[in-house]
């Protein structure tokens, strides 16, 4: 019991916390808190944070049982929202928002986790942008609203294409773009969708921001190994 490692006992002091916390105050905040416990040991593997806590068995386990309960979230958020709809309950649409902060989140971090920041950063400012575009489609038919709508969406992705040429200069171009956008998302309101669309858009952009200020270890050791290298007038 004692040779146990340091994530079990940060985890089983969570589990103490939330089950302490259930017992005075009653309040939802301890089911985070057991989430958490549950969670701590993959989500610091998938992040590389574990160190040598974790083998490459417990690795392959993590792995594909995360996948199939994350299929599983998905699958019941999908049933739940129509089951919701068809009863005319209005608050169908939270499943909704599970769906694609869940999609979102797991797109996200599929890019980032490579490590290959400045093309991660690119591929994350494009489909950003794709996507704002393809939601001003659907609200509408091909129409100049739409074209207008979808206008923010369109520059977005030409900044991300602009981004492979001049990285620095576009991470500050996103910056104030997200700030922009924010600032117009969350001025129509504070209610859920509007909240959530300021996360699902923002986080990934401010994301790929910090991405363009990055030098990828790969690119740094080739610029390295070109200065090294003798020039033909030498």
């Amino acid at each position: 019991m004692l040779k146990k490692d340091w994530i079990f006992w940060c985890a089983t002091g969570i589990f103490v916390l939330a089950i302490a916390l259930f017992a005075v105050t009653q309040e939802q905040l301890w089911l985070a808190l057991m989430i958490a416990s549950y969670l701590l040991r993959p989500t610091l593997a998938s992040l590389g944070a574990a160190g040598h806590s974790v083998d490459e068995r417990q690795m392959s386990i993590q792995y594909r049982s995360g996948n199939i309960a994350f299929a599983a979230m998905m699958v019941s958020a999908v049933i739940l929202a129509a089951v919701q709809s068809a009863k005319g309950d209005p608050n169908w649409d939270l499943f909704n928002i599970i769906i694609i902060v869940g999609l979102a989140a797991k797109a996200l971090f599929n890019v980032l986790l490579a490590k290959n920041y400045r093309p991660a950063a690119t591929t994350i400012i494009i489909a950003v942008g794709l996507l704002m575009a393809l939601f001003a489609a659907m609200s509408h038919a091909f129409s100049l609203t739409t074209l207008m709508e979808a206008a923010p969406g369109l520059a977005i992705v030409g900044i991300g294409l602009l981004s492979k040429r001049f990285p620095r200069i576009v991470g500050t171009l996103v910056f104030i773009a997200t700030a922009a956008l924010e600032f117009v998302i969350l001025g129509k309101g504070f209610t859920i969708g509007q909240i959530t669309t300021s996360v699902v858009v923002g986080v990934p952009l401010i994301l790929a921001g910090l991405c363009l200020f990055h030098r990828d270890r790969d690119n740094f050791g080739r610029e390295e190994e070109a200065a090294a290298q003798p020039s033909p007038a030498e």
